[in-house]
């Protein structure tokens, strides 16, 4: 049975003493363990009391679409989709003949 669960991605918890310095955030990201993403459907969460800057959100995208079904940002309730994965075409019957009269 596949896990269609939300997972979120919380930005707050890649900060340094309640903020976000640059080199210590691309560290955490470096070290974190992307694999649990793996086709999965991920959601960003920046909310706080902390700025976010774009650059961030963007960063975390470009490692969350290497693993991820689907990223989206925002609340569940309302969340707005960054990435989808396109599911693999299956091949035409045709296609499959063509294979199958190859062999």
């Amino acid at each position: 049975m596949e896990n269609k669960a939300l997972m979120e991605f919380d930005i707050q918890d890649f900060l340094w003493n309640g903020i976000l310095k640059e080199s210590v955030f691309r560290e955490k990201l470096e070290a974190h363990d992307w694999s649990q993403y793996d086709g999965k459907k991920v959601i960003i969460k920046g909310c706080g009391s902390t700025p976010i800057p774009t650059w961030a959100y963007m960063v975390v995208t470009g490692y969350l679409v290497q693993h991820a079904q689907k990223v989206m940002y925002g609340e569940a309730c309302a969340a707005v989709p960054i990435f989808k994965r396109e599911k693999p075409a299956e091949p035409s019957a045709e296609q499959s003949l063509q294979v199958e009269s190859r062999s």
